[in-house]
């Protein structure tokens, strides 16, 4: 008779390295079944009563300290069971902090935290170090536990920490319970040694215990899996590949052709009517290679969800239906939606066929992890989904120089050849020469007035950074993302007005042209505008049968500047402790999330390469997976949709543990992220995807104002900015205005007037300066005029722009250094705006 497959159970802490320590332990234990279960989840009247199920315990890390009860929900019980239930136990950082101070142990802070950090760990060669040799860990704590002289608990290993904290503790047992426990993370991706050894020795030495003292393991019960729910990995009920399922062939026509600029692309199929939606994904530069153009129909399907509602908005043309979610939650209804618009038959290389594009917003993420509190009027409100279903598409391949047309809609024969005519003429040099461009109004007499832009203040950033850090010495993070929102309030730019163009495509353009990214997109889903330059991928998805999911973490960034080459930045982002253990953080973190949601086959295929992009160097590294069988024939062709919803938030934008995280990001920010922060992409009918991180990006809601900057925000050039020479405004009058220029009048309520340098071109056409022409009030007004009534103008004539940029907070974080790190950000942005008048 076979011998029963071992059986564990992992107390998760709410920690996001969780299934990373599940995939180790069915590395280390073969065949070994792995049950997750939270440590608020059930009480210990409820747990107790299974341990005979199971032949060990595991428990996890997780945020906080294990003196407190939240924090630490079942473990303190899990430890003084009765002997009739005693379990073998193996604890891993926050396991080894509740195991030692439930038997006399203190708790105490690191006088240097240790997040995301490898450090040697000595060990005495036995018990779970037998035939362990060199150990090099990864650790991510702040806090340790200090042993009493006498004591139940044995120490196994430490690390010397010499003057930053002296001797600390690294590994434990009890003396005379089944109970083992290391303070660093076997499971991290850096740690060389003391890993999947040490957890095969717990696992020799736990059956050991159990055979010596009588201990079996009653045979499985789906009882006990109806509490404890199914081993992992498993795909959620809402996602089975059930319901109705449809497929279309995908018509497709190559042109061989030099490939048209697709700025040119897009306006002849009418991106400069402002009324219209329109959707374009552009890879502006390497390693970027496709480039999709909707070619969208006035009944092209519109999907909007907005977090809490209980019905998703399809609307086609003028028709508008509510579609209950019923039993369903957004995501298994997205899946649903695309099994019914499935199509075969396209080119395979070629990554989109048609399917849904637009955005996902920071919160939709959010609300699996933490359910967001109660939003404010419903009818203001923006949608968290923004989707349009693309039948007809362009696609350009500017490595292989090929143009592909494609379309889902049945017999559509006539639309294929008659754009393969337009493009073919349009790449046509000669057409290009007998097509002037139309002409361009006359320059008004008066410059037109300069972008009111509001930055987040100074001193309320650095605030939050200081409040983010306590968070890290507190042991209920290891790094946060810390945002904030800079407000554009700008004019038009004059051609578009006259011409019935877009200001928001101009902006497109410019920005383009300012800071090409790979990921750079054009959204305009009414009443919502995204226009984006990101370097970051987020999650790209194959189609089956290969399936295969790759993220692209970016983290740490160096401004390119003279003197600032491959070498140079490769030293100030691979060679420093803080950038190399920022990014060591997101990508275990990313490897938690995958793992969650295809199993065990993850890994990293890059980590910390430096990156060259238009504005900036980049710590980049590349976290790939595949779905195991089972979760590939549960979920079907829509896993997309399981593993995006698993990875959201991106974990570059919020920090790890991430629930906990996003938690106290949410208390330090005081407001929504909306779009920024969300990701953008595709979802292709064939069942891949590709989406990217909203960075370097501004958006734009035509229904109603941009949020008020929250209290204390600062403007261009505000107090505190003038010693940053990129931004060398000179100040006149109060402290908190927004700058002026030198056209307007003397104000007396607290108006800056100056120069602001965002590295544009000022009204002279120099290089380096948006000068200023107008001046308004700290309230935003134009000439002490609300902006919408500027000069006589009408609102339709401002645009009011909402962009957001941040950095990781780690420990080792620097907060002025952190503050000019979101500068940079912003800065590969906000020089667009003065570039509006040249398109």
């Amino acid at each position: 008779m076979a011998t029963p497959a071992p059986r564990l159970l992992l107390i998760d802490s709410y920690d996001s390295f969780t299934h990373n320590l599940a995939s180790l332990c069915k590395r280390a234990i073969p065949r070994s079944h792995i049950h997750i279960v939270k440590n608020d989840a059930l009480s210990i009247t409820t747990l107790a009563p299974l341990l005979k199920h199971f032949d060990a315990i595991v428990v996890g890390p997780g945020p906080g300290s294990p003196d407190n009860p939240r924090d630490v929900g079942i473990l303190k019980d899990v430890w003084h069971v009765s002997p009739d239930l005693l379990t073998p136990v193996f604890g891993v950082c926050l396991g080894l902090q509740s195991l030692a101070i439930e038997f006399g142990a203190q708790i105490k802070r690191l006088n240097v935290v240790k997040h995301g950090q490898v450090c040697r760990v000595d060990h005495l060669g036995s018990d779970i170090f037998t035939n362990v040799g060199d150990v090099h860990a990864v650790r991510y704590h702040s806090l340790h536990v200090h042993l009493p002289a006498q004591s139940d608990i044995v120490p196994l290993a430490w690390s010397d920490d010499a003057e930053d904290n002296g001797r600390v503790l690294m590994a434990c047992k009890h003396h005379s319970k089944p109970f083992w426990a290391v303070q660093y993370h076997p499971e991290s991706v850096c740690t060389q040694g003391g890993g999947e050894d040490v957890v095969r020795n717990f696992w020799r030495l736990a059956s050991d215990w159990s055979s010596a003292n009588g201990r079996t393991v009653a045979p499985w019960d789906p009882d006990v899996e109806a509490v404890i729910g199914p081993s992992w990995p498993n795909v959620r009920p809402e996602i089975d590949a059930t319901g109705e399922e449809r497929s279309v062939p995908v018509c497709t026509r190559v042109l061989h052709i030099h490939p048209p600029d697709i700025n040119r692309v897009c306006e002849m199929l009418g991106v400069e009517d402002d009324s219209t939606d329109f959707v374009m994904l552009d890879s502006a530069a390497s390693p970027g290679r496709f480039s999709i153009v909707g070619c969208l129909t006035p009944t092209s399907p519109k999907i909007a969800y907005s977090v809490g509602d209980d019905a998703v908005k399809v609307q086609r043309g003028s028709d508008v239906i509510f579609e209950e979610l019923g039993s369903l939650d957004i995501w298994a209804w997205l899946a649903a939606f695309m099994r019914k618009h499935k199509a075969h038959g396209g080119t395979p290389e070629i990554p989109f066929w048609g399917g849904l594009v637009g955005y996902l917003s920071y919160e939709l993420g959010v609300q699996t992890l933490s359910p967001l509190p109660p939003r404010p009027d419903l009818s203001t409100r923006h949608p968290d989904v923004n989707l349009v279903l693309v039948e007809r598409s362009i696609v350009i391949d500017k490595q292989e120089g090929k143009v592909y047309i494609q379309s889902i809609f049945p017999a559509d024969l006539v639309w294929p050849a008659n754009m393969s005519a337009k493009l073919r003429a349009l790449a046509d040099p000669a057409t290009d020469r007998t097509a002037p461009p139309a002409p361009k109004p006359p320059k008004p007499d008066a410059a037109p007035p300069s972008p009111a832009i509001t930055l987040p203040d100074r001193a309320a950033y650095i605030a939050k950074i200081a409040a983010a850090k306590e968070a890290l010495f507190a042991g209920d993070s290891y790094e946060l993302c810390v945002t904030a929102p800079t407000r554009v309030v700008a004019p038009k730019a004059a051609s578009a007005p006259a011409r019935g163009t877009s200001s928001s495509w101009a902006l497109y353009k410019a920005l383009r042209r300012r800071n090409p990214a790979p990921h750079a997109a054009y959204v305009r889903l009414h009443p919502s505008t995204l226009v984006a330059s990101s370097p970051e991928r987020f999650l790209a998805y194959a189609r089956a049968p290969d399936a295969r999911c790759e993220l692209r973490p970016i983290k740490g960034t160096v401004r390119k500047a003279p003197g600032v080459g491959r070498a140079e930045a490769t030293a100030r982002l691979a060679g420093s402790t803080k950038e190399v253990a920022e990014n060591l953080m997101i990508v275990d973190l990313i490897r938690h999330d995958l793992h969650g949601a295809v199993g065990e086959d993850v890994c990293v295929r890059q980590f910390c390469a430096v990156e060259e992009y238009e504005t900036v160097w980049q710590l980049v590294s590349v976290v790939e997976g595949r779905p195991e069988t089972s979760v590939r024939a549960r979920a079907g062709a829509e896993i997309g949709w399981e593993v995006l919803r698993a990875c959201l938030p991106p974990g570059s934008m919020t920090g790890a543990p991430k629930k906990r995280s996003v938690e106290i990001l949410r208390e330090l920010e005081g407001a929504e992220r909306g779009v920024y922060s969300g990701v953008m992409g595709y979802a292709d009918v064939g069942g891949g995807g590709d989406w990217a991180v909203i960075i370097r990006s501004c958006f734009k809601y035509d229904d109603k104002p941009t949020p008020p900057a929250p209290p204390g925000a600062g403007a261009y050039a505000p107090n505190g900015l003038a010693d940053c020479p990129r931004f060398s405004g000179t100040r006149h009058g109060g402290t908190n205005g927004r700058v002026g220029g030198n056209g307007g009048p003397p104000h007396t309520n607290g108006t800056a007037s100056g120069h602001g340098s965002i590295n544009g071109r000022d009204t002279n056409g120099h290089d380096g300066t948006l000068n200023g022409n107008r001046t308004f009030n700290g309230n935003g007004p134009l000439n002490g005029h609300d902006p919408h009534q500027a000069s006589g103008r009408t609102e339709s004539l401002i645009d009011e722009w909402t962009l957001g940029a941040g950095g990781a907070i780690t420990a080792l974080s620097d907060p002025v250094a952190e503050w000019e790190e979101m500068l940079v950000k912003v800065e590969s942005v906000l020089p667009a705006f003065a570039d509006l008048e040249s398109f």
